[in-house]
């Protein structure tokens, strides 16, 4: 084998071990300024409805699964699922990050009216994203 070969092969290694840590790097904290709720899907998205209210997708919108990886709108649409999301500036959802049954549960009856209840929702959240990153190691 050449120096020119080896010298790339060691590179791309290299390379490939730095992505894998900055990926899950990325999975260990769960996102900040969000909401649950229970989102329906349209058969046309980007038209949903949000805990029974009408509301759509921003356009980019991004939507992560359990296992923080995009999800295209078109292979939820016509589903119910449960999440927690962001809105953007002009009040359309504009990422969402999809919870269980069992996830949505623990965080759906938290009260975040006052200041105590946002902590422990933020708090289970940080546990349900440990728990996660926990599993893909």
């Amino acid at each position: 084998m050449n120096r020119w070969t080896r010298r790339s092969l060691i590179a791309a290694c290299a390379l490939a071990a730095t992505a894998s840590f900055a990926q899950q790097a990325v999975m260990a904290n769960a996102p900040k300024d969000v909401k649950p709720g229970l989102i329906a899907v349209s058969a046309t998205p980007p038209l949903i409805t949000v805990d029974g209210k009408a509301d759509r997708f921003s356009p980019g919108a991004r939507i992560h699964d359990r296992n923080n990886m995009l999800v295209l709108t078109g292979a939820i649409a016509g589903k119910s699922v449960y999440t927690v999301y962001k809105r953007d500036s002009m009040g359309l959802v504009h990422e969402a990050w999809l919870l269980n049954e069992d996830e949505f549960a623990k965080v759906g009856g938290v009260s975040t009216g006052d200041p105590e209840g946002y902590k422990r929702f933020y708090d289970l959240l940080d546990k349900i994203w440990a728990a996660r990153w926990l599993l893909l190691k």
